[in-house]
């Protein structure tokens, strides 16, 4: 326990100017203290060494092929022909059709149980959610190939139809002014496996949205009904901006989530090596499903490859993350709202 001595009186002290407090820190703060500090520390040390170990795994592959690793779409590496162009921009674009989906549906959930839910409601909404993060990917990925993306194909081939003018909504060999038209060319899509990896990141980023919400001053509640709002212009007012910051953190913590996401990805998509924008067409890729799949039949040289893939992956995570957290912290320190 801490002992706060303030600083004594004397003759000559002067009685304006501020004591000066002397915090004595008893055993068991001490302990507090080292063991808090030793955790942050081996979180850090922890990172740094599998970013490490990445670098060093890494180093053959990628004297080999230098900056081209970044530009090249094929996956050769026994032929010297390897990069993560192609893989890479698939997993971003999953990312994105994944967290475009899941952002709203978290921020009314979250709003939901923070704003409106009965008080007896609240907590099995609560358990719910939190019961969805902790559902395997693996259990979301043969939901999603069995269940929903036989019901996905619809919604494919309806955007095609209406918004195939759009490049991302267009889909090459696709005749949707025929209804006998094959429904393959909508299959094994980054839309598809978008759909998934979004049901998987809502409970994440509904949590950081939930949490936030709830320490919205009562007092700025209070005050926006005593001026006439309804309940809609309370969390638009007040709930909305002093939570911006925790929505944006945790739509961010969701794409890093999405970003790794890998046995759910590699049951669901086709895999192809080229640069496509067309999120509706078959076909995708990731880059940890591409790890996944290639690990038991790679070469030396092939795992060199796999752990660069592996490195750049942990790179992009460990800025969306960072970001992510610099956001939420930044969120709970008070932020301002327009009541």
């Amino acid at each position: 326990m801490a002992t706060i001595t303030p600083q004594r009186f004397d003759a000559d002290t002067d009685a304006s100017e501020p004591r000066d407090l002397t915090i004595r820190k008893g055993p068991s703060d001490r302990l507090f203290d080292g063991i808090t500090s030793a955790s942050g520390l081996l979180v850090l040390v922890i990172m740094g060494a599998v970013g490490l170990f990445l670098t060093l795994e890494a180093l053959q592959s990628l004297e080999a092929v230098g900056v081209s690793f970044l530009t090249e779409t094929s996956w050769e590496p026994d032929r010297g022909q390897f990069g993560i162009a192609s893989v890479l921009l698939f997993t971003v674009l999953i990312a994105l059709v994944a967290v475009a989906i899941a952002l709203p549906v978290s921020v009314a959930t979250a709003l939901f149980i923070a704003e409106v839910a009965p008080t007896w409601l609240r907590s099995w909404l609560i358990s719910l959610v939190d019961l969805m993060a902790a559902v395997p990917s693996v259990v979301y990925g043969l939901w999603g190939l069995y269940l929903m993306q036989g019901q996905v194909i619809g919604l494919s081939r309806w955007l095609n139809t209406w918004f195939g003018w759009l490049p991302f909504f267009s889909v090459d060999g696709a005749d949707p002014s025929s209804p006998l038209a094959s429904a393959t060319v909508y299959t094994a899509s980054t839309f598809v496996a978008g759909v998934v990896v979004a049901m998987m990141v809502m409970p994440i980023q509904c949590v950081v949205m939930r949490e936030v919400f709830s320490q919205v001053p009562p007092g700025e509640r209070e005050g926006a009904f005593a001026l006439g709002s309804t309940r809609w212009g309370m969390m638009r007012v007040v709930t909305l901006p002093f939570g911006r910051g925790g929505m944006i953190g945790g739509t961010m913590l969701g794409l890093g989530r999405a970003l790794g996401e890998t046995i759910a990805v590699l049951l669901i998509i086709s895999p192809r090596f080229d640069i496509n924008f067309h999120i509706l067409e078959a076909g995708s890729n990731s880059v940890s499903a591409l790890i996944a799949s290639r690990y038991a039949e790679s070469s030396e040289f092939g795992l060199s490859a796999l752990f660069a893939a592996g490195l750049a992956l942990f790179a992009v995570t460990l800025v969306v993350n960072f970001t992510a957290s610099w956001f939420v912290a930044r969120s709970r320190s008070g932020a301002s709202s327009e009541a």
